[in-house]
């Protein structure tokens, strides 16, 4: 109840929210793909939706979900830390407008990365993306160091 009343903590809690549905969203997307092409990777989702014809590949379905896949694996690198970086930062007491800025601008360039990588825009969106959403985390750890150092 106490971190209830933490404003910096509900910013925290109410981005994360957001990161984790989105990458629920990547991962809903990637069967969908699968099950509007009926090119499914095993026997058994392929007999369950129409028989072992369609146990098979498809270049689309294949270039689908690969990209799907490294936008799904580089949320799990990158969400990740921020869970830990964001939860601890909030415990340090930071200005709740300063923090709350920390947490958008990592979410936004995590879902303009995530876009970047489904609608294949051109260079350097995606790496931008990603560079803009790591400034952030950058700052928390810094700020977690230097409020730690002392107990080190």
């Amino acid at each position: 109840p106490r971190m209830m009343e933490n404003a910096v903590f509900m910013s925290f809690t109410f981005y994360s929210t957001i990161l984790i549905l989105k990458m629920y969203v990547v991962a809903i997307i990637t069967g969908q793909v699968r099950l509007r092409k009926k090119a499914f990777a095993n026997p058994e989702d392929a007999l369950r939706n129409g028989g072992l014809q369609y146990y098979r590949e498809d270049p689309d379905v294949e270039r689908n979900f690969i990209s799907l896949f490294r936008a799904h694996r580089n949320d799990m690198e990158n969400i990740f830390p921020f869970l830990f970086l964001g939860a601890i930062y909030s415990l340090l007491d930071p200005s709740p407008a300063v923090a709350r800025i920390h947490f958008f601008i990592f979410c936004v360039g995590r879902i303009i990365h995530t876009i970047a990588y489904l609608l294949r825009l051109k260079a350097p969106t995606r790496s931008v993306a990603y560079s803009v959403a790591q400034l952030p985390c950058f700052s928390m750890a810094l700020q977690i160091l230097l409020a730690t150092t002392p107990y080190w």
